[in-house]
């Protein structure tokens, strides 16, 4: 979904709760109950959109249970399990806090070091299932490194200006170490 207008993961149905269709949905931003002002969300797999119908709070504040519209069985809420739901970017309001940001806005940014000096380029955000973490592509060249996206690793996120500052434990930004070749015997 590249283009002009990115594509903001909003949420990604998990698992079923329940026999009548509800699921557990986690949520990537800070506003659950704004999640079902937007109208239909789009599927990130380009499978349609999806309505939501009801929305309650789960057992953490990243997390709801909501019904979609037109599904109403467990079975149905399965066949989701992992699908992302979002919107284009034009859509979305405004940040208008300048430490307010959509994981988009971070991509291509430029990765500084506390010094000053340039360490790379922001090319995604991840998250596998535990925290954030900036995948950067290092200017040397070599593999990129994926940057815990936390306060203490990255206290400076200056979207308007274009760039992070990173401030990484010692070993973080190392390259990978080679393994020393098998002696012959």
């Amino acid at each position: 979904m590249a283009g002009s207008d990115p594509f903001i993961i909003l949420a990604r149905i998990g698992a079923p709760n329940g026999v009548r269709g509800a699921a557990r949905v986690k949520l990537f931003g800070d506003d659950p109950a704004g999640l079902s002002e937007y109208g239909p969300l789009r599927r990130a797999d380009g499978k349609g959109h999806l309505a939501i119908n009801s929305m309650r709070a789960g057992k953490t504040p990243d997390m709801v249970v909501a019904t979609f519209e037109g599904i109403t069985s467990r079975e149905q809420v399965a066949e989701l399990n992992g699908v992302e739901l979002g919107l284009p970017r034009s859509v979305l309001p405004d940040v208008d806090d300048e430490d307010d940001f959509y994981h988009a806005d971070l991509i291509g940014l430029e990765v500084r070091l506390t010094d000053g000096a340039r360490f790379g380029e922001i090319m995604q955000v991840a998250n596998y299932g535990a925290d954030d973490l900036l995948d950067v592509k290092p200017d040397r060249g070599g593999p990129s490194v994926l940057v815990p996206f936390t306060k203490a690793i990255v206290p400076i996120v200056t979207v308007g200006d274009g760039y992070v500052v990173l401030d990484p434990p010692d070993g973080l930004l190392d390259p990978p170490k080679k393994k020393p070749a098998e002696a012959d015997g």
